[in-house]
């Protein structure tokens, strides 16, 4: 079996969706097939769950009718059938407006969970309804049943062991040849649906393999492959035709945006290639990340994180900065989900860089009690692998860099955003 992967942008219209189906059709053995929220359906629940926790009722009613008609719209291009559409989404859609009937919202995070999770349930539903339509052998999945998490909301540890029963279990009572299952989303032993970070949807292709013992698993993208930089940042920028499972970790963790940096472990694991191939040019080669490849990437590699914040704190008496501090400062990012991508240190101070994210104001004011703080706001890092002098010098001209770490191969420039 192989596994496939599409994101909201590659679905996010009815000539996308028929993109995907001319792709399944040149597959000759099963799939199974992991697809994203269509478009900005994320972005939209979330803002469907501001509006329904905060009780901002015609704001909540306005936006999810956007999202259903978005929906309904698609559904109709697809199949010039309106009778079709309303008859495959109007069940999700009464399902989401039940949770809006709750008196009492959840938890933030379990809400967040139980209803955002549902751009992936409308998606998958839709897609999966039309591939049957048009005469392949498609299942829709339940992967908020099938793949069993801890209770983390939000940020959900995958129960592999448990997850593989309940998959296997699945695949052999619906004989298909083609399984449809959403990324992002998965559920705990109780019932109730966890999600796996924002943009987890490579995580599920990759633990899906890892569970199923896959031949190979492909993520279909917007882009040729694997380049050395954002082309929308870049010029000249070309692609990396084969990286190790080493290289392609280092990258996800430095902010590349192709792959998610969870995704490589699971299949590393199992030595399970992946693929990250053009999805409007599905006969090209694309990248392949592996176990061993044949020559090591020669070409700088350049990664911006977009939106940082540089945090600088001092104890309170003046006094040296000590491994306590250290321990506390980490105690406190941890408890508030707050990932570091750069720190540096002096005799009486910490700076570390994080995303601008909206926990960060309360990681803030606690970190006021036990430091003095100060921040800067509107900053990107910048990594840089294969650094020379003459790249940095290319990188770095006319910017005004407030941090920088160089090492043999590596450096990270954090920069004011132009």
């Amino acid at each position: 079996m192989k596994i496939y992967k599409f994101g909201g942008a590659s679905v996010r219209s009815a000539q996308g969706i028929k993109n995907l189906e001319y792709i399944l059709r040149q597959e000759t053995g099963s799939l199974f097939v992991v697809i994203s929220a269509m478009g900005k359906t994320t972005n939209a629940m979330e803002m469907v769950l501001d509006y329904f926790v905060n009780r901002q009722t015609e704001q909540l009613q306005n936006k999810w009718q956007e999202v259903k008609d978005y929906h309904l719209s698609v559904a109709t291009d697809l199949t010039d059938d309106k009778e079709w559409a309303n008859d495959v989404l109007s069940p999700v859609f009464q399902q989401v407006e039940h949770i809006f009937s709750d008196v009492v919202p959840m938890d933030y995070d379990q809400t967040y969970d139980s209803l955002v999770s549902y751009g992936e349930i409308l998606s998958t539903t839709l897609i999966a309804s039309y591939l049957k339509r048009v005469g392949l052998d498609a299942c829709w999945l339940d992967m908020r049943r099938l793949l069993r998490t801890d209770s983390n909301f939000r940020e959900a540890t995958v129960h592999l062991e448990a997850s593989q029963h309940t998959l296997m279990e699945a695949i052999q009572t619906n004989k298909a040849t083609v399984y449809i299952g959403q990324g992002f989303i998965a559920g705990n032993k109780h019932g109730q649906p966890t999600t796996l970070g924002r943009e987890g949807s490579d995580y599920t292709a990759a633990v899906v393999g890892n569970l199923l013992n896959a031949e190979s698993v492909t993520i279909w993208k917007d882009v040729p492959g694997i380049l050395n930089a954002d082309p929308r940042l870049f010029a000249d920028t070309v692609l990396i035709p084969e990286l190790t499972y080493y290289d392609a970790v280092e990258l996800a963790y430095s902010g590349a945006q192709i792959i998610h940096p969870k995704t490589i472990k699971p299949l590393e694991n199992k030595s399970i290639p992946l693929y990250v191939k053009p999805f409007e040019n599905p006969q090209a080669a694309g990248s392949v990340i592996k176990a061993n490849v044949s020559s090591a990437i020669d070409v700088p590699v350049l990664i911006v994180r977009k939106n940082q914040v540089l945090i600088t704190i001092r104890p309170l008496d003046f006094s040296f900065v000590l491994e306590n501090s250290l321990s506390k400062l980490f105690v406190l990012l941890d408890k508030h989900r707050l990932k570091v991508s750069l720190i540096q240190s002096s005799a009486v101070t910490i700076s570390v860089c994080v995303d601008n994210v909206k926990r960060l104001s309360a990681a803030l004011d606690e970190l006021s009690n036990e430091f003095r703080v100060s921040y800067n706001e509107g900053l990107e890092l910048l990594t840089v692998r294969g650094v020379t002098d003459v790249v940095e010098n290319k990188v770095t001209a006319e910017r005004d860099v407030l941090m920088k770490q160089r090492t043999r191969r590596t450096a990270k420039y954090l920069m004011k955003s132009i």
